[in-house]
């Protein structure tokens, strides 16, 4: 059977994801969420630098579907839409690097 599973508000679904999806017969699942709940996991699976941590958020994103989650967890938000302004740790932190103190005063990235 030939599935075509949306894609998020700005990125494409990765075939991976796509894949996984339909062999876990999850495609309702992903169906259900928002356009920008589907683009911020797609977003959060692209941003990971190494592929082994792709891979790893793709499983990640099928275990937080089956737990009825409608966005990944502690993800700031995707930083490519262009329908609203980057928040300003967004804009400090992701797009700008500066380093900000975390909540016990600790230097993060």
């Amino acid at each position: 059977m030939n599935h075509t599973l949306s894609n998020g508000l700005f990125h494409k679904i990765p075939a991976v994801l796509a894949e996984l999806l339909i062999e876990k017969e999850m495609i309702n699942q992903w169906e259900s969420l928002t356009p920008i709940g589907r683009n911020e996991f797609i977003c959060w699976i692209e941003d990971a630098k190494q592929e082994k941590t792709r891979i790893k958020r793709v499983y990640r994103t099928i275990d937080d579907l089956t737990n009825g989650k409608k966005r990944p967890c502690c993800w700031p938000g995707c930083i490519h839409r262009t329908d609203k302004a980057p928040s300003k740790w967004q804009q400090d932190v992701l797009l700008d690097k500066k380093r900000h103190k975390n909540v016990k005063g600790r230097m993060e990235t």
